[in-house]
């Protein structure tokens, strides 16, 4: 198996996406890619993006976008809090 983390993003923000076996060859720097049926896993407390046997992966024309590079949504710390209801 191989795994690749690559920083994709979009006008809105960017995540790492873990890109695994195939994908890894379609990752390529300043690339533009496609991620269908995408999901969050959560990894040592911050968003990953991963495409799984039910998603897509596909190399596309270049984007007309400016990618927000400053809001990085994988830097960002979540930690699960138990609630006690009394």
């Amino acid at each position: 198996m191989r795994i690749a983390e690559c920083l994709v993003g979009d006008e809105t923000g960017t995540i790492l996406f873990t890109a695994r076996n195939s994908q890894v060859d379609l990752m390529k720097a300043n690339g533009t890619v496609i991620l269908r049926n995408a999901k969050i896993d959560m990894f040592k407390g911050s968003m990953r993006l991963a495409v799984d046997k039910w998603g897509r992966v596909e190399v596309t024309e270049p984007a007309n976008f400016i990618v927000k590079e400053y809001n990085n949504l994988s830097l960002v710390e979540y930690e699960l809090v138990n609630v006690v209801e009394e």
